[in-house]
């Protein structure tokens, strides 16, 4: 059965509650473009926050694309978002970090959309923070060197999503960003769904999946 994505909060509160206690989580939420990722993990955090059983903070893998300068370098710069434009050690280094759990804030990047660049030091998750939810594509891929995220994640979710849904999304998005339709139904069709064909065909077996539709 597949139903809008924030209905799944509750049961993904519900597991993760039942967890705090002791080490810092990290949890991770993946899916193709589109499929309600952020949606999901900011709606986590905030029924966090809100309640008594721990604190919690977000890492964006999209903070870690390499920047436009290194991508037209590397003639990738039309494939921004597939999975060889992000600086994915630098990610992995990240989550050691917060795993640590040290008496200070972290900064972390966060991608922002309006601009296509990551604006480095842009978030803090502090001290206090017991989950971090890291949500991104690419979490769970199983290719070199993806799959050395794996060990780093105590639970992992992945949100499933029907492609046609996926595109009208996708389209939607870049329209909103200013793209003429053309240019929206293109970047959707050779970048953003084979791109999401890569994390449903490619990705390792989570420990939750999601079926998602209607609204994010």
């Amino acid at each position: 059965m597949r139903r809008p994505v924030v209905t799944y909060l509750q049961e993904l509160a519900e597991r993760v509650e039942g967890r705090i206690g002791g080490e810092r989580l990290v949890i991770a939420i993946a899916g193709p473009p589109g499929a309600g990722k952020s949606t999901l993990a900011t709606a986590l955090r905030d029924r966090l926050n809100a309640g008594k059983a721990g604190m919690a903070g977000i890492l964006e893998m999209d903070g870690f694309h390499f920047d436009d300068r290194i991508l037209k370098a590397r003639g990738r710069l039309a494939f921004k978002g597939a999975p060889d434009t992000f600086d994915v050690a630098g990610l992995a280094h990240m989550l050691r970090r917060l795993r640590a759990r040290s008496d200070t804030a972290v900064a972390v990047p966060v991608f922002d959309r309006e601009i296509e660049i990551a604006r480095a030091g842009a978030a803090l998750i502090g001290p206090e923070a017991d989950v971090v939810i890291v949500e991104g594509n690419y979490l769970l891929l199983k290719r070199p060197p993806w799959n050395t995220l794996r060990a780093l994640l105590d639970l992992a979710v992945m949100i499933e999503v029907e492609r046609d849904v996926l595109r009208r999304r996708l389209i939607a998005r870049w329209l909103a960003y200013g793209l003429d339709p053309h240019a929206a139904r293109r970047r959707v069709e050779e970048n953003d769904l084979p791109n999401g064909d890569c994390v449903m065909n490619e990705s390792a077996v989570p420990d939750l999946i999601f079926r998602a539709e209607g609204a994010a």
